[in-house]
């Protein structure tokens, strides 16, 4: 499947329904919306998060490709005939949030995969919704930005660098301790509010590294965003920096670090150790 299809063109297509697709739900953001549940990863669902997950399921389907699909909203679903040829593991809408208060901060993100883990994405997009930029990475073949290739930062001081860090602790336990350290050791931190493009730009080196230790984050969120990351030269691990590999699934959360570079990498991981 790697070879056979050209997920570039798709994962541009889909870009482009995406955002015909969530226009109209853009003009109705402050009327009464209609109760959808919740989604399969567990936060209520908004029409523009069916609005963009359909456009990107119908956009594979009007090219008859088989794919099973993991999705934030819709869970795990399978299309065609041969539905495990491909794994494709969405966030519709990441940063519902920011888009329902009119917070231009607000992706949607892909993720393509041979297997239903992370380890085996192959190719990925984090779409800038707000302002109309692509993210993209394809395995062995670098990142992009709108088709430009990117690279991580080679910033290497706790005193120069900008770490994206989300304390974002609502329901969730985290170490004050570490957050202590953090604050304490890291000059300039910051939180947009949509993590899949806040990866992104540790990818195109806007920021020089991201955190994120609650285990709340969904794999959905950050599938394409660890692919194009580190095909920008930049390094993705678990908090103790070991191998990040955990399965596709709307259910299945974790914590990591995302550097720019390795000595960056190590300094923020030596903050957070127990």
């Amino acid at each position: 499947m790697k070879n056979q299809i050209s997920w570039q063109q798709i994962l541009l297509e889909c870009k482009t329904n995406i955002q015909t697709a969530i226009k109209p739900c853009l003009k109705t953001l402050r009327e009464p919306l209609p109760n959808l549940g919740v989604g399969a990863g567990g936060d209520l669902m908004k029409p523009v998060d069916l609005a963009a997950e359909t456009a990107i399921v119908q956009t594979l389907k009007k090219r008859s490709i088989s794919f099973t699909l993991v999705s934030e909203e819709s869970g795990i679903k399978e299309y065609g005939a041969t539905p495990k040829e491909c794994y494709l593991c969405v966030d519709p809408i990441d940063g519902t949030t920011n888009l329902m208060h009119g917070l231009p901060f607000y992706a949607s993100s892909i993720a393509v995969s041979s297997k239903p883990d992370l380890a085996s994405v192959y190719a990925g997009m984090v779409v800038d919704l707000a302002h109309d930029v692509a993210y993209s990475a394809f395995e062995g073949k670098g990142a992009f930005r709108n088709g430009e290739k990117i690279e991580t930062s080679k910033t290497q001081s706790l005193d120069e660098c900008v770490i994206g860090v989300d304390f974002n602790a609502y329901k969730a336990k985290v170490s004050m301790s570490v957050v202590a350290a953090l604050i304490e050791n890291i000059k300039h931190t910051r939180h947009f509010g949509a993590n899949a493009l806040e990866i992104c730009y540790v990818a195109e080196g806007l920021t020089d590294g991201f955190i994120d230790l609650r285990g709340r984050i969904r794999t959905t969120d950050v599938a394409a965003g660890f692919l194009i990351v580190k095909e920008a030269g930049g390094i993705v691990t678990t908090p103790d920096n070991k191998f990040l590999n955990v399965k596709l699934d709307p259910a299945q959360k974790l914590s990591f670090i995302a550097s720019g570079n390795m000595r960056m990498h190590q300094k923020i991981v030596s903050l957070v150790k127990p």
